[in-house]
């Protein structure tokens, strides 16, 4: 493992390389990008492809990586033009790569930008709330768990947060007629300790689930891209995001095993299945390369 950091005008950009550059097998560096989770998360489902050279990065002002831009929100384009910036600084042409939730919008923006650095993109569960038809209550769900943040802290937030992604279906009224859970029933804190930079659940990702891909250049990038979905996400906001992704780029979501965080090992809170969900990345990976 060597990790590097990318200097620019606006940030320190930091990632990991596991593996040889240039690589020695014929197939191109595999590139593991997400958000607001830096390259750690990708760790377990790193360590299932030894035979290939897996990067990974920390977003700029997440992780390792820092800021001089003034700014604290994460922009997909933002962000696309650093994952530009980290292939390009390989040297070793475009890559393929495995997106997980932001960080699967910020590889649309990177696709639609730069349609050159991608050869094959999974995109696994992206928060794209714009594309649900019940889009303005989607973003009303999401702003009741930044408001309960704002208001009582993490434990609220990220209570309020669990309930959301939870809730199967479109955001009715007997949704919002519930009342915001008790953190203690996730063993959340229930005291406030004050911060509100917390990535997911501030206003700082708002930019992430209010992205509206440009359609007209994913489709007419060469770039083959895979939408992917958790087997238990079913009904979520996060899989309605995903088929209505898929569908608007005329396929079906490729199912996956697990959850949203399926590829995370049991160092996460929120482990699910890494081995059985990095062969079945492994399988969609050598299908769309031949």
């Amino acid at each position: 493992m060597e990790t590097r950091t990318l200097g620019t005008n606006e940030a320190d950009i930091v990632f990991d390389v596991q593996g040889p550059l240039a690589t020695t097998n014929g197939r191109p560096p595999l590139l593991m990008i997400g958000q607001p989770m830096d390259a750690g998360g990708f760790r377990t489902l790193a360590s299932y492809f030894p035979d290939r050279t897996v990067v990974t990065y920390d977003p700029r002002g997440l992780g390792r990586s820092t800021r001089k831009d003034g700014r604290v929100d994460h922009d997909p384009a933002v962000q696309a033009q650093d994952v530009h910036a980290v292939i390009d600084s390989l040297a070793a042409g475009p890559v393929e790569m495995f997106a997980s939730s932001g960080g699967a919008v910020t590889a649309l923006a990177l696709v639609a930008t730069y349609p050159n650095d991608v050869t094959i993109l999974v995109a696994h569960e992206p928060p794209l709330a714009t594309l649900l038809p019940d889009a303005e209550a989607a973003e009303r769900a999401n702003a009741r768990f930044r408001d309960a943040y704002q208001c009582k802290g993490l434990g609220a937030g990220m209570a309020a947060f669990i309930a959301m992604t939870s809730w199967k279906g479109e955001f009715t009224d007997e949704y919002f007629a519930q009342p915001l859970p008790d953190p203690a029933q996730f063993g959340l804190p229930g005291e406030d300790d004050g911060a509100r930079d917390n990535p997911l659940l501030s206003e700082r990702s708002i930019p992430v689930v209010r992205y509206r891909p440009d359609f007209p250049a994913l489709k007419a990038a060469p770039t083959r891209i895979l939408v992917g979905v958790g087997e238990e996400s079913a009904g979520t906001f996060t899989a309605r995001t995903s088929a209505a992704l898929a569908e608007r780029l005329d396929q079906d979501a490729t199912i996956f095993p697990s959850h949203h965080g399926g590829f995370m090992g049991g160092d996460s809170p929120y482990a699910g299945k890494p081995e059985e969900f990095a062969r079945t990345l492994r399988e969609v990976l050598d299908r769309s390369a031949r």
